[in-house]
This record gives structure tokens, C-alpha cells and sequence, in this order.
């Protein structure tokens, strides 16, 4: 894979720490860049790519720059929408002059040299894309991919190919990211409305997802949710499949779920492929599954290709991370941070163990999204037995008046249910004696998965 971007001897993250930089800065590295960069928050990505050479600050301070990247004619400034305007590094390279891009425009050079596969959706889209791209690797296929997440199997979120010219990319719609992307092949995994933050309305989170439909390239496919609710804008030349568990040119029959195995077999216009067993068994993954088999599908895998990896997936970091799992107790680490997500995880993980009282324990993310989604939230940690909600993750944004995690907490309808900060959590847990507990949310609640695993399995 070639890209302009090599020109630069150096390239500098802001924000090098997140998931979607983190797998560029490594790309730059195995490509022989200088790599460097600021993080707010230390954490094991940024300290593996320490590890790998990068060179890694935490504190927004011009006098802790490497020198070399100071050199504006061989430096490459790339940066998140979510670095705050006040950023002095941020403002220093502009003040300077340096060649600054977004982290999507990089990504986007980089996936307009190949054939993209690019997977979008309000939620699903880190497990879709990490499906498809282990189903090309196990395949003759073969691909590049910048993932969204850890995929357990190649324990990292890159994966690179000197033969494939096929690119697999986590499609990011926060601040109409994606519409830097060129897909061959795009799929849409939902659309709910969030980022209203960004958006304002409903109506321009929508058009947002209908605007990049109009890029895939021409003699492309749109792979597309049925109730995803979008009137797609694609070129004639690009052919619209439809998906869901049971209905669509792609889906399931025959699903049997028990004794902690799914089994299904997936039905194309194709052909038919009887008895896929999902590696990462949650009723949720049934549809992911079926998306990311219709992409490798058609992109001519064989049937026996895609069952034996569909088989031997295991899963994505923080998706359905099991963390214990024994008779005693079962602890389930999850991503989950939108509603529909919590929802649909929090029925998957019943129906794998109806038997057993699930403790739910939720870290909300975003003050806007709180304030936006209170009612959906409460509806869905509702269907747990037993409630832990915790205070919000600000991430990018300062308080909003009137916005706390309480607002959630007084319209969840269990009884059993109770708000506390994160610092009270350990000692609650060693308090109780759960048998399915699982840790939602996509602040910091992951930094606390070791202390938690710790308590359970000595109460265990």
C-alpha cells in the first residue's frame, strides 16, 4: 500500500492514544516514520506503542515537543475533532504553518489506494468490521485493516497484507468522519440517531449516513440493515443488498442457541451454509455475522472459508469480553454506550443465561448523550435485575446544567437499583454475591476490569 503521506519523516498524533489514531501511528511506524505524539490519559495502547518506538507525552505542554518534530517541511500534524480548540500543540502547528489533517482525511488517502470495505452503523461497526476483516485473513483473500478495537485474534487493531490490495476500515459518522472514505464495498449496520451534538437533529444524522452512500465507487455494493431506515444515494452501478437475522438477501435459518454454542445457517442469493458456528456466541452476533459473511461472500471467499472463520473468531476487546465464566460466576466486560446497544446486549446475555440474575452496571458517556437519550437508557437497564449506575465520563465535554447521571437513574423502573460514583464501586461489588455481572460503557469503567475480575473470583 502506497501513500502520499510517506513523503513526511515524521508524523505527530494529537490524540494518539485513541483507538482509531493508535492503529495509524503503528501503521506510520511499521512504515518507518518518527512517530510521536500527546495523549491526555496514559493507557495500554499508548504504551504499547511506546513500546514499538513512538515517542508519547501526557501533558499539553510545547517544551515536552521532540525537537524533530518541529521541523515543519518533513512533519505531518494529525489530529481528532475531539482535541479541544484550546489545545496549545494543536495551536502552535497551526500558528506555524504545518501541514494538519484529521485522522479520517489521513485514513481516507490511505483506503482511496485500495478497495475499501467500510462498515458504519450507530453500533456494531467495530464487531462487523473486526468479523470481515478476520474472515479476509482466514481466507485466500487476504486484507489490510484499521480497526476500531483490539480483535483478540492478531491482539491488535491493525492488520496489514503485502498482497491484498483490499482495506477494511471502521467507518466513524462523529463529525461526518466517513465521508473522507471511498468504499468498494460499504455496509450499514443501524442508524439510530446520536452525535446530536454534532448533528442537532435526527433528520442530519440521517443524511449524514445517505451522503455516504453517494460514495461508494462505482460497480460497488451497499450492504444495508433493513431497518436501517435510509433512502440510499448510490450511483446506479452499485448493487444494494439487504440484511437482517432472518429477513434479506443475506440472513439466518435454522438458529439453535444452547449450552452456550450458536449455531445458524447463512443463506445468500447464492448459496446456503448450513451449521456456521459463532466463535463469539451472543444472540447479537448472529447479524453481525451475517453482514460480515455477505462481504466476504462477495468478495469470493469460499463457503468453507467463511464457516471455519466465522467459527474461529474471538471476538473484539470490550465487545462481549468474557473476563470469568465458570458455575459460580460469569463477568462480562462490554462497550456498549448508546441505548439500542445496551438493549440489545442486555437481551443477548439474558438469553444465553435465562436462569441467571444479571447485575448491570453502567457507566453513561457523554453529558449530551445522557441528556438526549435519559428515557431510552433507563428502558433498557431496566429489563436487568439489579442496577449499578455510576456518575458520566465527560470524554470531550464540560458538564451541561442539570445533567447527571440521576436523570436516568429516577426513571429506571427496577427496584433494585442504585447510583454511585466510580470511586464506591469495588467496595459495593465485594459487598455482594452476583452471579452475572457485566461492566458497560465506553468511558474509563475498563481501567477498573482487573480490581473487579480480582474481587469475583476470590467471592468465588
Amino acid at each position: 500500500m502506497k501513500v502520499k503521506s510517506n513523503g513526511y519523516k515524521n508524523i505527530y498524533f494529537i490524540g494518539i492514544g485513541g483507538i482509531g489514531m493508535s492503529n495509524l501511528a503503528r501503521y506510520f511506524l511499521l512504515k518507518g516514520a518518527n512517530v510521536g505524539g500527546y495523549d491526555r490519559t496514559e493507557s495500554e495502547l499508548t504504551e504499547t506503542l511506546s513500546k514499538e518506538g513512538a515517542l508519547v507525552h501526557y501533558e499539553d505542554n510545547l517544551l515536552l515537543l521532540p525537537a524533530e518534530f518541529t521541523d515543519k517541511e518533513n512533519t505531518l500534524i494529525v489530529y481528532t475533532p475531539a482535541v479541544p480548540t484550546t489545545h496549545s500543540e494543536l495551536n502552535y502547528f497551526k500558528d506555524n504553518d504545518f501541514v494538519i489533517v484529521k485522522r479520517a482525511q489521513l485514513l481516507g488517502e490511505i483506503t482511496k489506494q485500495s478497495d475499501a470495505i467500510c462498515v458504519a452503523g450507530t453500533h456494531g461497526k467495530t464487531t462487523v468490521s473486526s468479523m470481515v476483516a478476520h474472515l479476509f485473513k482466514q481466507s485466500h483473500i487476504d486484507c489490510n485493516a484499521f480497526l476500531g478495537g483490539i480483535l483478540k485474534n492478531y491482539n491488535s487493531n491493525l492488520l496489514l497484507s503485502e498482497k491484498s490490495n483490499f482495506t477494511v476500515v471502521e467507518a466513524d459518522e462523529y463529525d461526518r468522519s466517513f465521508h473522507s472514505l471511498q468504499p468498494h464495498i460499504a455496509i450499514i449496520t443501524s442508524a439510530d440517531p446520536d452525535h446530536l451534538d454534532i448533528y442537532g437533529t435526527e433528520e442530519a444524522y440521517k443524511e449524514s449516513f445517505e451522503k455516504f452512500t453517494s460514495l461508494i465507487s462505482p460497480n460497488g455494493h451497499l450492504i444495508l440493515k433493513i431497518d436501517a431506515h435510509l433512502t440510499p444515494k448510490v450511483n446506479d452501478s452499485v448493487k444494494v443488498w439487504s440484511y437482517s437475522e432472518t429477513k434479506g438477501d443475506f440472513h439466518a435459518e435454522n438458529i439453535r442457541i444452547g449450552n452456550g454454542e450458536i449455531l445458524f445457517d447463512f443463506v445468500s442469493p447464492k448459496s446456503t451454509i448450513k451449521d456456521v458456528s459463532l466463535g463469539v456466541p451472543v444472540k447479537i452476533n448472529i447479524e453481525n455475522g451475517i453482514a460480515a459473511m455477505a462481504a466476504a461472500e462477495l468478495c469470493e471467499a469460499t463457503p468453507e472459508e467463511i464457516k471455519e472463520a466465522m467459527g474461529s473468531f474471538m471476538g473484539v476487546k470490550r465487545r462481549f469480553e468474557f473476563h470469568l465464566k465458570n458455575e459460580n460466576i460469569i463477568f462480562i466486560d462490554d462497550y456498549a454506550h448508546h441505548p439500542h446497544e445496551l438493549k440489545a446486549a442486555i437481551v443477548s446475555i439474558k438469553a444465553l443465561y435465562p436462569d441467571k440474575k444479571l447485575t448491570a452496571i453502567f457507566q453513561p458517556h457523554l453529558y449530551s448523550r445522557t441528556r438526549d437519550f435519559a428515557n431510552e437508557f433507563a428502558e433498557s437497564l431496566s429489563l436487568a435485575e439489579d442496577i449499578i449506575l455510576l456518575d458520566i465520563y465527560p470524554a470531550r465535554e464540560e458538564p451541561i446544567e442539570g445533567v447527571s447521571s440521576k436523570i436516568i437513574f429516577d426513571k429506571i423502573m427496577s427496584p433494585n437499583k442504585q447510583l454511585i460514583i466510580k470511586s464506591e464501586l469495588l467496595d459495593l461489588i465485594s459487598k455482594k454475591n452476583p452471579e452475572l455481572v457485566v461492566t458497560f460503557g465506553a468511558g474509563d469503567i475498563d481501567r477498573i476490569v482487573p480490581r473487579i475480575k480480582e474481587i469475583l473470583s476470590k467471592n468465588n
